[in-house]
């Protein structure tokens, strides 16, 4: 009792030698399928997480690397800037403290569906064999099961959506609160919140709790509606991907909409700059027009004057990456400050 589990005592309980349950997870095409069923059934009984991958190096217990867990492709990590600006604020730590970074996509993971032992299995494999001394988990839902296994081979992870451990992160109901507040003020009663989510073709009116919107659009689809107020008419519109592209398309889904809104609510900066193309392809002006709102404040929002949440993006990497490489920061539950900043996209609501 209270022993971890290892490669022998799987294959003994599996009746099969150790290197076939190694190969289990890293060749399977080497075995018949029932085999590798056989292994994996009794690694599930005896809570076995894998091959460890850092036997080597047991007495330092460290490898000088770090994770980054991405919930999208890793073309992503190179193309958006609120991923951008993470990841310098990352390495700017990690080239501090010798430590490499290791990017890895691990792909989203939808509460509602059922997974596959396959599809779980190229979901995992990545972060079984890394060599990691840690891991960051950027918009990573807590029941991804990519959780479980880091924490079955205790390996710590410091997220950006709340949770049970370490977490670094900025309140994003109480900001979209004061988003909804400020189209209140402006007279804003017809609104669309506009959510990135993990139906990447899939454009569609949705329930803000749907669990494919990813967690921190959740939230702030949410607290904008609490920031309207009781009488408001606010619908969501899942856009998929975050990209101007998807911005766009739901933007054409919500202008229209039988009562067409006065404001949109776009859950990132990203999707807000698609909206902003939108409007100027059907010749409306933000602000006066219609009222588009961000979230993140990336380099471009100033200069296309479009309100959003300022948030300190590379000030959560630094942070995240020295609660995992710096002996003297503690790992624990930040919560970071955003400002709403104000700018010409939004404006009273037209009358009429």
């Amino acid at each position: 009792m209270g022993e971890r589990p290892s490669i022998k005592t799987v294959a003994a309980a599996a009746g099969v030698s150790p290197s076939t349950v190694s190969n289990a997870y890293r060749r399977p095409e080497q075995m018949t399928p029932a085999v590798r069923e056989r292994v994996l059934d009794a690694a599930d009984r005896l809570g076995y997480p894998g091959p460890n991958p850092i036997a080597s190096s047991l007495r330092s217990r460290r490898t000088g690397s770090v994770g980054v867990l991405f919930a999208q492709d890793l073309t992503y990590a190179f193309s958006d800037p609120y991923c951008l600006d993470l990841l310098t604020g990352i390495a700017q730590v990690a080239s501090e403290q010798a430590t490499n970074v290791l990017l890895m996509p691990v792909g989203p993971h939808v509460v509602s569906r059922t997974y596959s032992r396959d599809e779980e299995l190229r979901l995992l494999q990545s972060v079984r064999q890394a060599a990691l001394d840690g891991v960051i988990a950027d918009g990573v839902d807590p029941t991804h099961p990519v959780l479980r296994v880091l924490a079955e081979r205790g390996v710590p992870v410091v997220g950006t959506v709340d949770g049970d451990g370490p977490c670094v992160l900025v309140d994003d109901h109480d900001a979209a609160v004061v988003v909804g507040a400020h189209l209140r003020g402006l007279g804003h009663r017809r609104v669309v919140v506009v959510a990135d989510s993990m139906d990447d073709d899939d454009v569609a009116l949705a329930d803000p709790d749907d669990p494919r919107i990813f967690p921190y659009a959740r939230l702030r689809a949410r607290g904008a509606e609490v920031g309207l107020g009781a009488g408001a008419q606010v619908a969501t519109v899942s856009a998929g991907q975050n990209t101007p592209a998807a911005g766009r398309a739901a933007a054409t889904l919500a202008l229209g909409l039988p009562l067409a809104p006065t404001a949109i609510v776009a859950t990132t900066d990203v999707l807000a700059l698609g909206v902003l193309d939108e409007l100027r392809e059907r010749g409306l002006v933000a602000g006066q027009d219609v009222s588009v709102t961000g979230f993140d404040d990336v380099p471009r929002a100033a200069g296309l004057g479009l309100t959003t949440v300022r948030q300190p993006v590379q000030d959560k990497g630094r942070l995240m990456a020295r609660m995992l490489v710096d002996p003297l920061v503690e790992a624990a539950r930040v919560t970071l400050p955003t400002d709403l900043v104000v700018r010409t996209s939004t404006g009273p609501a037209p009358q009429g």
